[in-house]
């Protein structure tokens, strides 16, 4: 995509969403424009689906527009660029008088909202979780990328020379995460930054091997994310309660040094010891999960991902994935995860046979499907499958079979994981990596990942639609009688038709 094109993206989506003064906020993930707002009633919904770079939207803790990997990195600095600049550029506007029907709309507008979000203390406090290691996924993959390339000059004996130098890189930033969790976790939460990342960055100083603690040495790393992810939040609370006793004067020289005494002696002492055993603990579950029941396993995994994925919750499952590759340089679980996407690649394709006339929906399905198989599942769940309720279902129940096939051969030891986290479907291929060697790794994922297609496709066929639904979607909506096809708009997700 152009610089022009991303800047006319941006330009498109900014006066849909309230123009620059309605913004508070700016951010994006992997796939997302995640932005803070002001007054939720100004933003035109209708509109922003309808334009051709938007594959969805999501309401959460933030706005989300859902734009698609790579193009959203794109985009962002371009909308942001246009915001700063429509706030210097002209004063806003006088604002009418505020009615009593005014507020009456808005206050109905943030009861809709909040209900929708139905933000629940513990999937808030995921959420702030998962925000802690959503900007890490970029360097997860570069790294996990050249640790796979190095490991395949390994393997073949080429360039001995570079073998080094790239597997300095791709351990590098491994080695210091914690530093990057303890910085992201302290941002989070109200902190100081650069204390949370100090304190963190005890666990992996290479001195704390001579401190002993439970009667045992401790060694750098013990605890990882874990513990980093702790020690930083407790700086933070140690933090904020010097702030509020600490006479003014002093809180310069004070606080920062209380704050990484207090946190750093009860991390030594406690924390690493604490987060080592639940790490160890998370490791050996999993290949205790996946080595006896790993069929049953991953049926379950892969069957209910997409529902995690609807609700965002997906993202809290980053520390545990993050732990894993700490420990044994790959994550089993991402793999089985990624079979939900193959379930909804699928289904997709059998809503596009089952609905020939449909060209709206058809034409969706088309420019979702290459980001579907690319592992990206928004486009897919928010513009087809969710809206039309049963084929969301029947998605699921193509994920669960993908699941299940990888979880079969995890449990007849052969296993294998991603060294990295965020790519899934198709783009995880370079990231894989296992005990039983490549060629294995990567037929049994293929395999999973067809037997996902699969029986996504024939229980959609089958069971995904009702006489109704057909009756009702499968038209050309250009000359049907209304103006929107059933299950398509906006508010599909509640037309009883569908259902």
């Amino acid at each position: 995509m152009s610089t022009d094109k991303n800047r006319a993206t941006a330009a498109a989506i900014l006066p849909l969403v309230g123009g620059p003064d309605n913004i508070t906020s700016i951010a994006h993930c992997m796939t997302r424009l995640r932005i803070a707002l002001r007054d939720r009633s100004l933003v035109q919904d209708e509109a922003l689906r309808a334009l051709p770079a938007v594959l969805g939207v999501v309401e959460d803790d933030t706005y989300q527009i859902v734009l698609g990997p790579g193009t959203v990195a794109r985009v962002t600095p371009e909308f942001e660029a246009l915001v700063e600049q429509g706030r210097t550029a002209e004063p806003a506007p006088a604002p009418r008088p505020i009615t009593a029907d005014d507020l009456a709309a808005r206050g109905a507008a943030l009861k809709e909202a909040r209900k929708a979000r139905n933000s629940t203390p513990v999937k808030l406090f995921l959420r702030r979780v998962a925000n802690i290691f959503v900007p890490l996924i970029p360097a997860l993959i570069g790294c996990g990328i050249i640790a796979g390339l190095n490991g395949i000059l390994i393997n073949t004996g080429r360039l001995p020379g570079v073998v080094p130098a790239l597997a300095a890189m791709a351990s590098g930033f491994m080695s210091l995460i914690a530093v990057f969790v303890g910085h992201n976790t302290a941002k989070e939460f109200g902190g100081t930054p650069v204390l949370g990342g100090a304190v963190a960055a005890i666990i992996v100083f290479p001195g704390i091997a001579k401190i002993d603690a439970f009667g045992r040495h401790l060694s750098p790393g013990q605890g990882g994310v874990l513990g980093a992810l702790a020690a930083a939040l407790l700086a933070v609370y140690v933090e904020k309660w010097c702030r509020r006793r600490v006479p003014e004067a002093l809180d310069v020289l004070v606080t920062p040094t209380l704050t990484v005494l207090v946190a750093g002696l009860v991390t030594i002492f406690g924390l690493m010891f604490l987060a080592g055993e639940a790490s160890t603990a998370i490791g050996a579950f999993a290949d205790w999960l996946l080595a006896t029941g790993g069929a049953f396993a991953g049926l379950v995994l892969g069957g209910l991902f997409l529902p995690l994925v609807m609700l965002g919750l997906h993202q809290a499952l980053i520390p545990i994935h993050t732990t894993l590759i700490e420990q044994s340089g790959y994550t089993v679980l991402l793999p089985i995860l990624a079979m939900a996407g193959a379930g909804q690649v699928g289904a997709a394709i059998a809503v596009y046979c089952r609905l020939p006339r449909n060209g709206s929906l058809r034409a969706t399905i088309k420019s979702a499907l290459p980001a579907g198989l690319l592992g990206v599942g928004e486009p897919l769940i928010y513009g087809v499958s969710l809206p039309l309720g049963r084929p969301f279902v029947t998605a699921c129940v193509g994920g669960a079979a993908g699941g299940a096939f990888v979880g079969l051969f995890n449990q007849l030891g052969v296993a294998f994981g991603s060294t990295a986290i965020g790519p899934s479907g198709w783009a995880l291929f370079p990231l894989l990596d296992g005990t039983s060697g490549m060629g294995a790794t990567l037929a049994i994922y293929a395999g999973g990942l067809v037997v996902g297609y699969l029986v996504g496709f024939a229980a959609t066929y089958l069971f995904g639609f009702t006489r109704q639904m057909l009756t009702d979607l499968n038209t050309d909506p250009e000359h049907a009688p209304a103006t929107t096809t059933p299950g398509t708009g906006p508010d599909a997700a509640k037309e009883p038709a569908l259902t």
